[in-house]
C-alpha cells in the first residue's frame, strides 16, 4: 500500500502557502471601535480587524465591508467575523492597511443586527421601506468606524478608500457620497442590498446606488458573471441608473473558472488585480 499523502498545509489569516510552507505577509490586530451608539443603555463597540504590512508606521487604508448572511434565516452566521485573504494580500502588498468593520450585531460587535428584516425576523424582507431603513443603519454603522479608524496614529487620513462586497459593495457605494471629504474613491464588488428573488430588487439597489452619485470621483464597480444574486444586466441597469444621476464610475464584469459563483469575485484577484491596480494608479495610489 502506497504511503499516505502528507496532510494539507493551512496557513492562517497573514501567511500564504509558497514552497510548502506558510510565509507571513501582514500582521493582525483584533480591536474594538467605539461608537456613538447605545444598546439597552449599554455602549455599543464594534469589532474591526485590521491587517498591516510587516514594516512601516503609518499607511493608507482600505476599510472593507462585509456583505448579508444570504437569506438572513441562519442566526448562527450573524457571529461570523468576515475577513477576506484575497484582498487583504493585495492591498498590504501594496503597502496598505486592511481594515473589515463588523455592523452591529455581526461578528463579535455589539448591539442588534437589524439590516432590514421581517417582523418574526426569520430572514430578510423585500418591503421597500423596512430595507431600506436596515440599509441607513449600516451606513451608520460604517460611519462610526471610519470616525474611529481616522483617529489612528498609523492610518494615512489623507489616503482612505472604501470598498466592500454585496451589501457591503452596495453600502460603499452610498457612503462615498456621505464623505465625500474623508474617501478618495471606493471599490464595488458585486453590489446589492436585494437579490432579484425580491421584486423591489431593482427599486431598492437604485435607490441606494443613485444616493451614491453625488460622490463626485470614481468609483469601482465589479460583477461577475452566473451570480446566484444579482444577472450582469441588473447590475448593468443599476450602474447605467447611478451615471444617469452624475456618478462616474468603469463597470467591469468577470468570469471565474466553471462552476464557481460569480457573487464571489472578490476571492479571485488574479481576475481583477491589473484593473485595480490601474484604478490606483490613475488616482494616484500606491
Amino acid at each position: 500500500m502506497p504511503p499516505a499523502p502528507p496532510p494539507a498545509v493551512e496557513c492562517n489569516s497573514t501567511s500564504f502557502l509558497l514552497d510548502g510552507t506558510c510565509q507571513t505577509f501582514a500582521q493582525r490586530e483584533d480591536a474594538r471601535a467605539t461608537t456613538p451608539f447605545v444598546d439597552n443603555g449599554d455602549p455599543v463597540t464594534l469589532e474591526v480587524v485590521l491587517f498591516k504590512p510587516l514594516n512601516g508606521s503609518r499607511f493608507p487604508l482600505l476599510v472593507v465591508n462585509h456583505g448579508s448572511t444570504g437569506f438572513g434565516n441562519d442566526p448562527a452566521l450573524f457571529d461570523d467575523t468576515y475577513t477576506n485573504k484575497s484582498i487583504t494580500r493585495f492591498f498590504v502588498e501594496r503597502g496598505w492597511m486592511v481594515a473589515f468593520p463588523q455592523r452591529r450585531g455581526r461578528g463579535q460587535s455589539d448591539g442588534l443586527y437589524d439590516e432590514g428584516f421581517l417582523p418574526d425576523r426569520s430572514a430578510y424582507t423585500c418591503e421597500t421601506a423596512v430595507t431600506l431603513a436596515g440599509a441607513a443603519r449600516a451606513l451608520d454603522d460604517i460611519d462610526a468606524a471610519t470616525d474611529w479608524l481616522l483617529l489612528r496614529e498609523d492610518v494615512d487620513t489623507t489616503r482612505v478608500l472604501l470598498s466592500g462586497t454585496s451589501r457591503g459593495g452596495i453600502l460603499t457605494i452610498a457612503a462615498l457620497a456621505r464623505r465625500p471629504e474623508v474617501f478618495v474613491g471606493g471599490i464595488n464588488f458585486v453590489g446589492g442590498w436585494l437579490g432579484e428573488g425580491c421584486s423591489t430588487a431593482t427599486e431598492v439597489n437604485q435607490t441606494l446606488l443613485v444616493d451614491g452619485a453625488a460622490f463626485g470621483g470614481t468609483s469601482l464597480w465589479l460583477y461577475g458573471n452566473d451570480d446566484s444574486f444579482y444577472s450582469i444586466q441588473h447590475s448593468q441597469d443599476n450602474f447605467n441608473a447611478f451615471t444617469g444621476a452624475g456618478g462616474m464610475g468603469q463597470f467591469v464584469v468577470f468570469t471565474r473558472a466553471p462552476g464557481l459563483n460569480g457573487h464571489f469575485i472578490i476571492n479571485d484577484s488574479d481576475l481583477w488585480g491589473a484593473t485595480v491596480s490601474a484604478y490606483l494608479t490613475e488616482a494616484g495610489l500606491p
